[in-house]
């Protein structure tokens, strides 16, 4: 979906597709087909973007085979889909039973994180539409805390060389966007600044997640300003809504919590406390005895379908979203032309609360986009055919 900006530039809306677990690129053809181009049609829309995940083995496919580039390109245009940016960092295996710390691996101190992304890129620029000379890629943030950051560094510098390669050779200008998250090396927008502006390429910047944001209690135009003042580009936003408890010391309240504390992904959980932010690594955690204090509200890490908010006792976190993105295309200029809605954990939700049916998540992939249309509309951007 596109959007004309009051300022005449294009901002672009998409969903994430690794909500639609596939490994392999026959695996990504039908995604297209049994899932996407499904959720156009419920939108009413000629054209619809989607942030194609493209796991290793579908990547490694496209970028050794023209032809099989060739086909996705022609797929997504007879479907009246468009692909303007990619997420880039889960690697392999984010359908598995059991994601976990999984998903941050291979990270940055690894060579093979910086050739996946560096086919991506190249994919990317394959896949943008004729009238676009311009996408992002999502990528995860360094790696996790425990693990050093230097040749970190050195690969991302490698990365802006390739970009500016890629730029000169086929005149299609990719961005790669690290996207803070909770516990990993950068936790928050504000740990982004230094290693970004240490980097200080202009095709290497920031994905703000504003599920992750809010996780970790930053305030959005705080958060936004300090990117701008810095000169960090913020390459993509991806629109999501954490899990908000508000009185986490209720029995109730964490009865709620526990229907979300699911095996397959990490639900980092973050209060804020007069001695600064504490957290632990999962929700399961934070619900056991005295592993987080519960005098003040709690966050977790847990993607929750825009459109419906949990069930009281439990809410979510729309409003931070509802900020961030004022912030970000409300003003005279966006500081991103690129949105992306990622709920991936659809079929993590608690089982009253899943989809039973592709037609089920398809009605609600599409609920989340049309209110993330009506938010754009209503700061003034004119949605375009």
């Amino acid at each position: 979906m596109r959007f004309r900006h009051p300022d005449g530039s294009t901002v672009h809306l998409a969903y994430c597709t690794n909500v639609h677990p596939a490994e392999t690129l026959d695996g990504v053809l039908a995604q297209l087909r049994d899932h996407c181009e499904p959720v156009r049609r419920r939108l009413g829309r000629d054209r619809l973007g989607i942030g194609l995940w493209l796991a290793r083995d579908a990547a490694h496919a496209l970028v050794t085979d023209p032809s099989a580039l060739r086909g996705l390109r022609t797929d997504l245009d007879r479907r009246g889909l468009e692909v303007v940016t990619l997420n880039g960092f889960p690697y392999e295996g984010f359908g598995a039973e059991e994601v976990k710390y999984r998903v941050y691996k291979p990270d940055w101190t690894d060579p093979e994180r910086l050739d996946h992304t560096t086919a991506l890129a190249r994919l990317l620029a394959g896949l943008l539409p004729d009238d676009v000379t311009e996408g992002s890629i999502s990528t995860l943030p360094l790696a996790w805390r425990t693990r050093r950051a230097e040749s970190a560094h050195a690969a991302l510098r490698t990365l802006g060389e390739r970009l500016d390669a890629l730029r000169e050779l086929t005149g299609r200008s990719i961005r790669v966007g690290l996207e803070p998250e909770p516990g990993c090396l950068i936790e928050t927008t504000s740990d982004a600044i230094a290693p970004l502006t240490a980097i200080a390429h202009d095709r290497i910047g920031i994905c703000v997640d504003t599920c992750h944001l809010a996780t970790s209690f930053e305030d959005p135009d705080t958060a936004l300003d300090a990117l701008t003042r810095a000169g960090v580009p913020i390459v993509k936003t991806q629109l999501s809504a954490a899990l908000h408890a508000e009185h986490p010391h209720l029995p109730e309240v964490r009865e709620a919590l526990a229907a979300f504390d699911e095996p397959r992904f990490l639900h980092q959980t973050r209060t804020a406390t007069a001695a600064g932010l504490r957290g632990t690594d999962d929700l399961g955690e934070a619900l056991k005895g005295e592993a987080l204090p519960d005098g003040a509200p709690w966050r977790a890490h847990f993607h929750v379908p825009l459109h419906a908010a949990p069930a009281a006792p439990l809410t979510s976190t729309l409003d931070v979203l509802k900020t961030a993105l004022a912030g970000l295309v409300g003003g005279p200029h966006p500081l991103t032309h690129h949105l992306e809605v990622e709920t991936y954990t659809w079929q993590a939700l608690p089982p009253e609360q899943r989809p039973r049916a592709r037609a089920q998540l398809a009605d609600g992939i599409a609920a989340e986009l049309t209110l993330a249309r009506d938010l754009l509309t209503d700061l003034g951007l004119k949605e375009l055919p």
